[in-house]
């Protein structure tokens, strides 16, 4: 009597464990094992980034320069000593004249304000530029992740071609049984097996890896399931007239307008040095012969002081423009990116779902029938198998297509932002 419809049976196994870890499918969860979602996932890798570190100990060099912007120039003491020794009248130390003196320098123009302006834009872009690392290193994690989930879908194929496979086996060697089919049917039918059992087992080393790869981003262990209805349940993106965030949210263009700061602190700073500091200078005057003492001021102004800053300011100045023009054209091409992914993964989930709603349910028929016709004596093996390889290759199709869609949401959220919270909690936590 013929078995259960061998489609019956795949589509039964896939329907049971669509949306469910493999591991969990295959033997109960351990004791220490989780449900990991890609926010727990972020979260744990950014606790563990390595880069942290360097990262923290640039912002305290940069505000170590914001103190020391703060300082002003520092005075000096000046102690010299005239006719110390010579000839004739001279000769005798005691005609020696000591001078003991004070001396400041004064800061005109803004300097002190304009020199602790730049730092502060400094220490600013420093913090943007370690958002931007972190924002890398979470998009990493979240494409480690998005293969691990793609890993664990292939090997749910992979179970099923199996499953598959054995079933249409053990049909085989009871028709070679009953002398309805020749040995070599059994022979071909165990080879495929055998094929079968290899992709599996290959399937499954690569989830595991996948897994492990995973897991190394926060130096854990594998020993996780994972949530595959995060893989196959998406939602096509839709384009905002601003291009996915409001302008200045983006962390690529915000650390370039920290660095048009910057420049702009910067051209400050050049135009403070055209203005020249005087130096003024007081003092004592003690007198070899006897106790006499006099008092000494004096003072001095640099000169050519606006010839000599005039470059500084000029390549300030060009500084300055160089940033705004990389502001305006991060703007454009991130757009133009922000578009081109969009529109990718809107062709991308509609295929998968073309897949699953057309190509799939005509495969899973393609497979009932020829079963069917099998049993009656209809097909041969050779049909039956081409009708599963069909369905397996369908079924891959729509995993490849999902991993490529999660792939490009993983590059999307890294270049709106969409974890620039995270990024900028974990590091402020880390302080």
């Amino acid at each position: 009597m013929p078995s259960l419809s061998l489609g019956a049976r795949i589509a039964g196994l896939l329907a049971s464990v669509a949306f469910v870890a493999p591991a969990a499918a295959q033997t109960p969860a351990g004791p220490n094992q989780t449900s990991l979602g890609l926010a727990e996932a972020l979260a744990r890798a950014s606790a563990a980034d390595p880069s942290a570190a360097a990262a923290e100990a640039r912002l305290a060099a940069a505000e170590a320069g914001v103190r020391q912007a703060v300082v002003r120039p520092n005075a000096s003491l000046d102690l010299q000593v005239e006719n110390f020794a010579g000839s004739g009248p001279y000769s005798v130390v005691g005609r020696s004249e000591t001078t003991l003196s004070y001396e400041r320098p004064l800061e005109r123009g803004g300097k002190r304000e304009a020199r602790t302006a730049q730092a502060r834009a400094e220490a600013a872009a420093v913090r943007l530029r370690a958002e931007v690392l972190r924002l890398d290193f979470l998009r990493d994690v979240q494409t480690a992740y998005a293969e691990a989930l793609a890993a664990e879908a292939e090997l749910l194929i992979a179970d099923a071609r199996l499953v598959a496979v054995q079933a249409s086996q053990r049909d085989v060697v009871r028709r070679v049984k009953s002398a309805r089919d020749p040995l070599f049917a059994a022979s071909r039918a165990e080879a495929l097996t055998a094929q079968a059992e290899i992709e599996r087992d290959r399937a499954r080393e690569a989830a595991r890896t996948a897994r492990a790869q995973l897991s190394a981003t926060w130096d854990g262990s594998p020993d996780f399931t994972l949530k595959l209805d995060d893989f196959f349940n998406v939602t096509p993106p839709q384009l905002p007239p601003s291009g996915g965030v409001l302008a200045g949210e983006a962390p690529d263009e915000a650390l370039l307008e920290a660095e048009r700061d910057v420049a702009a602190a910067g051209l400050r700073v050049a135009r403070t040095r055209e203005i020249a500091d005087p130096i003024l200078r007081a003092g004592v005057r003690y007198f070899g012969e006897g106790d006499e003492a006099a008092l000494v001021i004096g003072g001095s102004i640099p000169l050519g002081v606006r010839a000599s800053a005039r470059a500084g300011v000029d390549r300030a100045r060009a500084e300055q423009r160089a940033a705004e023009q990389e502001i305006a054209a991060e703007r454009i091409l991130r757009g133009r990116r922000i578009a081109g992914i969009v529109a990718r993964m809107q062709a991308m989930a509609i295929e998968a779902e073309r897949i699953r709603a057309e190509v799939v349910p005509h495969a899973i028929r393609t497979v009932e029938q020829v079963t069917a016709g099998f049993n009656r004596g209809g097909f041969e093996f050779r049909d039956v198998a081409e009708a599963e390889r069909a369905l397996a290759d369908a079924r891959a199709r729509r995993v490849e297509v999902l991993r490529d869609f999660h792939m490009a949401q993983a590059e999307l959220d890294r270049l709106t932002g969409r974890y620039r919270a995270l990024a900028r909690t974990s590091f402020e936590e880390r302080r």
